[in-house]
């Protein structure tokens, strides 16, 4: 689990088949292998680390989901490591479980993503969303797009800065939306 607070920008090195390297530092301070990093917003595990590059194994599945596969080498990266149990939620829940792909229909500061008819409904004003890993807070939506408020400092320390119209990016929406629809479906079934 993740707060969508990101701890560095690291630098996608590139990939050998499905193990793709990474180069950070903070990250790796504590890393060893089997221990979970937020790329992007996606959970990753750490496959091998040295002082410098750490390597993570992508599979399809994760491919299909995220824009993880797009990345070229050069390509900054947001990651986090997973909260502890005695530090602060400063952001959401964030699970690093994409739900979907969505595409910058206008940059920072007032960020506006375009995601899948799908993911929408579980946009609400003032609610939660990751975008590429970024706790942030919806502040307008329409038939298939939010918007959200990126600070100066959001855009300094995240790849979030250098987002452009037409960039791709990952979306989780708020995991507890997701919960509560599946735990009243049947219910509202059967009131149809």
């Amino acid at each position: 689990m993740f707060t969508g607070l990101v701890e560095e920008m690291g630098t996608y090195v590139g990939h050998d088949g499905d193990r793709y390297r990474i180069r950070a530092s903070l990250v790796l301070e504590d890393a060893k292998v089997g221990d979970s990093v937020s790329v992007n917003g996606c959970c990753t595990t750490v496959v091998a680390c040295d002082a410098e590059i750490w390597e993570t194994q992508v599979t399809a599945e994760t491919l299909s989901r995220t824009t993880l596969g797009l990345l070229q080498p050069g390509d900054a990266v947001n990651l986090e490591r997973p909260v502890r149990v005695s530090d602060r939620l400063g952001g959401h829940i964030v699970q690093g479980h994409v739900d979907g792909i969505g595409e910058v229909t206008a940059g920072p500061p007032d960020l506006r993503v375009k995601i899948p008819p799908d993911l929408i409904r579980y946009c609400v004003e003032k609610g939660s969303i990751a975008v590429d890993g970024v706790s942030l807070t919806i502040f307008d939506i329409d038939q298939d797009s939010f918007a959200v408020a990126v600070i100066p400092h959001t855009s300094e320390v995240t790849t979030l800065g250098r987002l452009v119209p037409g960039d791709k990016v990952n979306i989780e929406v708020d995991v507890a939306a997701k919960q509560i629809e599946k735990l009243l479906s049947p219910y509202l079934a059967k009131l149809n």
